[in-house]
């Protein structure tokens, strides 16, 4: 099956094409360059994403898969929420949205519950569209720590990560348990027709 993949964010293209074709062998295409930015007005994650994957599958006549996240923090009443991307405002760097929650969560003591919860939208013109959910629980550190992912992975420690955030795990690590890619096994699932586990329905 060939997919595009409408996201125009680099590093999240490269994580859903190391699961999607790596380990369900699925022929991905990268988002065609010239194509408008799609105005996320949606107010869920799974709105976003399926405004974005229709656009893109509309655009190139294929099938087109995108993804939305947020990162809900508890003590913030769930901000930065579906804005994590832009908390600190437009065109701001990963290390401005991590300064702005630290300063938000100052004050906060330990322990600094939040959960990353994506979804994902497959959508295949004229056919069908397939939704994915995944979420991630953890804590958010104090300070960033490792070298590795991207976003506000140098400050969220997973539950059952040993107490490292996911900036400091392995690629194969973070993609086995990170709520992007539960999402994503979700939806090859959904493809490939099998059944949901017990934890799944």
């Amino acid at each position: 099956m060939r997919v595009v993949l409408a996201t125009a964010n680099p590093d999240k293209a490269a994580e859903m094409a190391v699961i999607l074709r790596s380990v369900y062998g699925l022929e991905l295409l990268l988002r065609p360059a010239g194509l408008p930015d799609v105005v996320e007005t949606g107010a869920t994650l799974e709105e976003n994403a399926a405004l974005k994957a229709a656009a893109v599958s509309s655009a190139t006549g294929m099938a087109a898969v995108a993804d939305d996240t947020g990162l809900f923090v508890d003590a913030l009443d769930g901000a930065p929420g579906i804005y994590a991307a832009r908390y600190a405002g437009d065109n701001v760097t990963y290390e401005q949205n991590v300064a702005k929650l630290l300063h938000a969560l100052e004050r906060v003591r330990a322990p600094r519950h939040a959960a990353f919860r994506t979804a994902v939208v497959l959508v295949e013109p004229g056919r069908r569209r397939l939704v994915a959910l995944g979420e991630l629980r953890g804590v958010i550190a104090r300070t960033p720590s490792g070298s590795g992912g991207f976003g506000y992975d140098p400050v969220f420690i997973p539950e059952d990560a040993d107490g490292r955030t996911l900036a400091e795990l392995s690629a194969e690590e973070k993609h086995a348990l990170s709520h992007r890619g539960r999402a994503l096994h979700e939806l090859a699932r959904q493809l490939a027709g099998e059944p949901a586990t017990p934890e799944q329905r």
